[in-house]
């Protein structure tokens, strides 16, 4: 982080909070049914983008895009010449977003030398930015009041969460005969950054840098295990244990 200025550093995180805003502020006013078209236009990710899609990502290039190359699921590395590169989800669970079911966000990790050194994930219906920069805690902000805010963490966690669980019928039969209660909630990145919530957060599946990239760094703090297919995050020591020994299996 030596050769990173404090400058690059706190503009960064403003341009940031500055973009997640905008695209908050357009959800909650500007929506109209055209957002909720399909482009027909496969995204890098692998996804038939919405136009909702397309209009969160040019959000995100219009702030960020002087602080480095481009790297997004809808259009792919966007420029390769700069020293750092931002690896963005504009929107963490379309799905969600086109289904109207309120759980869905964004993704941005900054990267240099293909390390993360920053990862912001949004609520964009708490309208709650979770992020840790440049080595720094966890923090929360409001988008809301533009302001930081305390979030309370309880100690006992009851439930953990499980994305796409259902193609994992065997697993989930696992976790069922181990008492442990599961939801699959449709926004990976989202539910990844929040895993210091919930007993643990699994994944399975095909691990893309936009949806894991920044909750990594997040949660770095806390025990992950990562496979080719399987990411789990939790903050439990015994749990993290249990689910090994349960994907070693599988």
């Amino acid at each position: 982080m030596k050769n990173i200025t404090a400058l690059y550093k706190n503009s960064f995180i403003e341009a940031v909070k500055l973009a997640n805003k905008e695209l908050y502020t357009y959800i909650n006013n500007n929506l109209s049914l055209n957002d909720f078209q399909y482009t027909n236009q496969i995204g890098f990710g692998g996804d038939n983008c919405l136009n909702m899609d397309l209009t969160a990502e040019n959000i995100f290039i219009k702030h960020l895009e002087k602080f480095g190359n481009i790297y997004s699921e809808e259009s792919g590395l966007l420029s390769n010449d700069k020293e750092f590169t931002i690896v963005i989800d504009p929107l963490d669970g379309s799905n969600n977003f086109y289904s109207n079911l309120p759980y869905f966000g964004t993704s941005i990790a900054l990267q240099k030398n293909n390390e993360t050194i920053a990862g912001f994930v949004t609520n964009l219906i708490s309208g709650i930015i979770t992020y840790r920069a440049f080595e720094n805690d966890i923090k929360f902000f409001s988008l809301e009041k533009m302001e930081y805010k305390n979030i309370i963490e309880v100690p006992k966690n009851k439930i953990s969460i499980f994305e796409r669980a259902y193609n994992y019928p065997k697993i989930c039969e696992k976790l069922t005969s181990n008492h442990i209660k599961f939801r699959t909630l449709g926004a990976v990145a989202l539910s990844l950054s929040n895993a210091f919530n919930y007993e643990f957060v699994l994944y399975g599946g095909n691990l893309r840098e936009f949806d894991i990239a920044a909750a990594l760094y997040i949660c770095k703090d806390l025990y992950i295990y990562k496979t080719n297919e399987y990411l789990f995050i939790t903050k439990n020591k015994e749990r993290y244990n249990l689910l090994k020994e349960i994907i070693k299996e599988f």
